[in-house]
């Protein structure tokens, strides 16, 4: 359980964090619809304070997009269902600790998730298995859908063949659509490290997909149509 320790920096709106944590803790007592206005920074503050309903708040808020990391790094669905929980369990853990920096919260979750991925990658072999989130049925453009399908399941295996730290720069610029400066804090480079890493993953990533026919551009083609059904 998080303690009660004092949050140090500034809050979203620039308010000091003591302050910033006198004014979240109103909301305690608020109805979960009121918490949920609350940005980031302010319903961490609360469940440093112990706040459940601000976790899972926050937990609904982030966790599609952290398994979309997680599934792709791992290319297992149950894997990545433990990588998110172990996450938020982090979370909960060191909430009272944390500071806002850089692409804030969004940015320590990514950053925690890839970690974990990493450290399972390297503690035992992940086997691929074909159980991959579903795609909506009856969503609009269904050829396209179908395609889409089709290209997942070349543009996964290609991606497990990269290197992880490639397959990372790719999932969080091209499939999450991170920032290239968001990459780099949530990897912890610096932006021209970043872009040469970008551009390497990018290289290696095209190379392997020439000999199946598929253009980079899938990659993106395939990400919109994940984040729409996600929606």
């Amino acid at each position: 359980m998080p303690g009660g320790h004092a949050l140090t920096g500034l809050c979203s709106d620039g308010v000091i964090a003591g302050e910033c944590r006198h004014d979240a803790r109103v909301h305690l007592l608020r109805p979960a619809q009121d918490l949920a206005r609350l940005d980031d920074a302010a319903l961490v503050i609360l469940v440093g304070d112990g706040s459940v309903a601000a976790f899972g708040i926050l937990v609904d808020r982030h966790s599609a997009s952290l398994y979309r990391v997680a599934v792709r790094m791992l290319s297992d669905s149950h894997e990545a269902e433990d990588v998110v929980q172990d996450c938020f369990a982090r979370l909960w853990q060191h909430a009272a600790r944390w500071t806002p920096s850089g692409a804030g919260l969004v940015g320590w979750l990514h950053r925690v998730t890839l970690n974990l991925c990493f450290d399972r990658k390297r503690r035992f072999r992940v086997i691929t298995t074909p159980d991959l989130p579903e795609m909506i049925d009856d969503a609009p453009l269904a050829d396209q859908v179908i395609e889409a399908r089709q290209a997942h399941d070349e543009m996964d295996d290609a991606l497990g063949a990269l290197p992880e730290r490639y397959r990372a720069a790719l999932v969080l610029c091209y499939i999450q659509g991170f920032s290239n400066a968001a990459a780099a804090d949530m990897l912890g480079l610096n932006i021209k490290a970043m872009e040469s890493l970008l551009h390497r993953a990018r290289k290696a990533l095209r190379e392997i997909l020439t000999a199946r026919q598929i253009a980079l551009g899938d990659l993106v083609g395939v990400a919109e149509i994940e984040r729409g059904c996600a929606r």
